[in-house]
């Protein structure tokens, strides 16, 4: 059966007060790592409001730790499950879906400098401001509405669809690992992130790594006498910083970033050390983020880590005295590239000029998502498009309000298109 274009965009604008209300829930629920099931229980409530079967799903370590795409995990697992809504019809037709997004969320930084307390949402100028809103709140809600949006119209996808709500897709991905593990797999998956509503065709892969500085300690009466690690864990950084520069360079440069100025990027996350202000630091740890292009394999990507690591220390003489030892923890995640050409991505491409009145922009990402896993290990086809959003990871992040409902109204029609539908039970 059919149901009309325009009956479908007026049931998602009919769902826009609710949208709201859902998405303003979702970011008073502080779901940083570790802090999710509130969130999740949000989701799952919601879920069985739609009609689907609510199953929860555990990261497993033993199930997932040898297949392709784990991440040594920063935290255990205990009570921190991921929700999935699971359609499925009686007699299933059409081609089946994933939308699957991430509930964690990073932490807000200091309080102080946010305009409004980062899990209090509050609406300006069609924004709505909060930890997590773009990245990726507004995206669960935009699915969510979606479906809702056909089932107001009493029809449902004809084929089986599953709404995946993952924990720890901001450090290691294994929630999506797990779903994978699960069994989860479709002819195509489709994530709402905060891409402004492009359609992202490649993401870079991110390595992190924990560098443990050793120097040696000394009275700060004579600090020649001793090493000190956070001087050193600063330099050893430089020789990082300068690894990934070689690899920006143009003949090094995979071709989705051709016309990128810098698309691989080092980040000094973290960093802690010394034990008292007179004495010289022993000791140092960093925390580092490092991008690398698709092809390039995980573990020679650890190897010039720790390459690169190992000649600094040798040849480097504001080292001297220094050691170090390279630890993998958080992300272990390959990039990714996406056929533009697939149906999938032909199909999204055309609703979003239907709806938005003007073509497509292709996105080759520099950040990591979890199209990765459906992408390079589920046989699913995957790609991202979201809505716009400013200031993700920073201060003050908001969301368009506008423009998750106009990826709400592009997923519902994408549903009906791809999956075709049947009259609701």
């Amino acid at each position: 059966m059919s149901t009309d274009a325009a009956a479908i965009r007026d049931a998602v604008a009919a769902l826009e007060d609710a949208a709201r209300e859902r998405l303003a829930a979702l970011v008073r629920a502080d779901s940083r790592l570790g802090q999710e099931q509130a969130a999740q229980r949000l989701m799952a409530d919601w879920f069985g409001e739609l009609g689907l079967d609510v199953r929860r799903v555990p990261v497993d370590i033993e199930a997932i730790r040898d297949r392709p795409g784990f991440s040594p995990p920063l935290i255990d697992y205990a009570e921190r499950e991921n929700v999935v809504g699971v359609h499925a019809p009686a007699n299933p037709r059409g081609r089946s879906l994933i939308l699957n997004g991430h509930i964690d969320v990073v932490p807000p930084g200091p309080e102080r400098l946010w305009t409004d307390p980062p899990f209090e949402p509050v609406v300006r100028d069609g924004r709505m401001y909060g930890r997590g809103a773009g990245d990726m709140k507004a995206g669960l809600v935009a699915y969510s509405v979606a479906f809702e949006a056909l089932r107001s119209l009493a029809v449902a996808p004809a084929a089986p669809v599953y709404l995946q709500s993952v924990v720890e897709e901001e450090c290691t991905g294994n929630g999506a690992l797990a779903c994978l593990a699960a069994d989860y797999t479709a002819d195509a998956a489709i994530i709402p992130e905060p891409f402004a509503q492009q359609l992202m065709v490649a993401q870079v892969g991110v390595m992190w790594a924990r560098v443990t500085v050793s120097g040696r300690p000394s009275h700060v009466l004579d600090t020649g006498a001793g090493v000190n690690a956070i001087d050193a864990a600063h330099r050893l950084c430089t020789h990082l910083h300068t690894l990934v520069e070689r690899w920006n360079a143009p003949d090094l440069r995979h071709p989705a970033w051709q016309g990128h100025p810098h698309p691989l990027n080092f980040n000094l996350g973290r960093i802690e050390g010394g034990d008292w202000t007179s004495t010289v630091p022993p000791e140092a740890v960093v925390d580092v983020r490092v991008g690398f292009f698709p092809g390039m394999e995980l573990h020679d990507v650890r190897r010039a880590i720790e390459q690169a690591v190992d000649e600094a220390l040798a040849s480097d003489p504001a080292l001297a005295g220094a050691r170090a030892e390279v630890e993998w923890r958080g992300f272990q995640a390959e990039g990714a590239e996406m056929d533009p050409a697939h149906p999938m991505m032909s199909l999204l491409s055309e609703i979003h000029q239907q709806v938005a009145g003007s073509p497509i922009e292709h996105l080759a990402s520099t950040a990591t998502t979890d199209a990765r896993f459906f992408q390079l290990y589920g046989d699913t086809p995957a790609t991202c498009y979201g809505p716009e959003a400013d200031a993700i990871h920073g201060i003050d992040e908001s969301v368009s309000l506008a423009s998750m409902m106009q990826v709400a109204t592009v997923l519902a029609l994408f549903m009906a298109e791809w999956c075709g539908l049947e009259r609701a039970a």
